[in-house]
């Protein structure tokens, strides 16, 4: 059954009230309500580094007290009279948008299971939310081909078989190889040294068995190579057929660490010749690349 991974230190409620915290499944904070009259730092999410919940919106300008607005009058209206610093605002983070990235993730990393039915206040009381985010979710994943809507049931996780992937593999090729050959002609190996980081991050990713950030790894990568062409609507398509080829296959083997780290390691060795502007080594990588199917 889909499990909830330790939750991330949050506030809820009034002043001086603590609860519970509640995430989105896999660590992602779903909303943040600071705690009044606490210290004027606010609490970090961990999907936002260097954001707090209470900072105001960038390039807004807090209101000035003019002349003709009274104290009294603007006490009535729950504003601050003096120099109390005010109370930080309540940030609302997409919830929808946290719950739909948690159920991507689980659907790589297997726990939400191809063929099982899922209801959306089961999951939305896992989640600590109401029903209608995951409902909003799921329908998402359904437009994708990810569940199949039950009616009066809920969403039954899609199941795939080993040709389904292999046909997602084959457009893939279809796509991308002759993109990544054209811009290894084409692009100067400065820019490719750029992309280094993010051929490092699938290594470190694989290297810890994460298969739901390595997921995320692979398709930024990949993202990052073909945005080269200027094409973004090559770049939409082809992240949505990367994403597809993702899911778990039904009854099928789940995805070892040594498989994430032998298609990391392509990642590397592409990334070295087209560097090198290497054209042969380019061709056979890339077409080897698309034949696992993983990358």
């Amino acid at each position: 059954m889909f499990e909830l991974r330790p939750p991330s230190s949050i506030v809820h409620g009034g002043p001086g009230t603590r609860e519970p915290a509640r995430t989105d499944g896999l660590g992602s904070v779903v909303s943040i309500r600071p705690e009044q009259g606490g210290a004027r730092g606010g609490v970090r999410p961990s999907y936002a580094p260097g954001a707090y919940a209470g900072a105001p919106a960038a390039g807004r300008v807090p209101e000035q007290m003019g002349p003709d607005r009274s104290r009294e009058g603007a006490s009535a209206r729950g504003e601050h009279t003096h120099s109390e610093p005010p109370a930080p605002r309540v940030v609302r983070h997409s919830v929808r948008g946290q719950i739909l990235e948690a159920l991507r993730a689980a659907l790589v990393d297997g726990e939400l299971i191809p063929g099982q039915v899922y209801s959306a206040p089961a999951l939305g009381a896992r989640f600590g939310v109401s029903a209608t985010p995951v409902r909003e979710a799921m329908q998402q994943l359904a437009v994708e081909g990810a569940v199949e809507v039950v009616p009066n049931r809920g969403f039954r996780v899609s199941e795939r078989g080993p040709r389904e992937l292999a046909e997602l593999a084959e457009v893939r090729a279809l796509i991308e190889v002759p993109v990544m050959l054209r811009l290894a002609r084409t692009v100067p190996a400065e820019r490719w040294g750029a992309l280094r980081p993010l051929a490092d991050a699938t290594v470190a990713a694989a290297a810890v068995g994460d298969r739901a950030s390595y997921a995320e790894c692979d398709r930024a990568f990949h993202r990052a190579v073909l945005t080269l062409a200027g094409n973004e609507q090559l770049v939409a398509v082809a992240d949505e057929l990367h994403r597809r080829s993702q899911w778990p296959l039904v009854a099928g083997p789940a995805t070892r660490r040594a498989d994430l780290l032998a298609d990391a390691a392509e990642h590397t060795a592409l990334l070295d010749a087209l560097i090198a502007q290497d054209l042969a080594v380019v061709q056979a990588l890339v077409r080897e690349h698309f034949t696992g199917a993983d990358g």
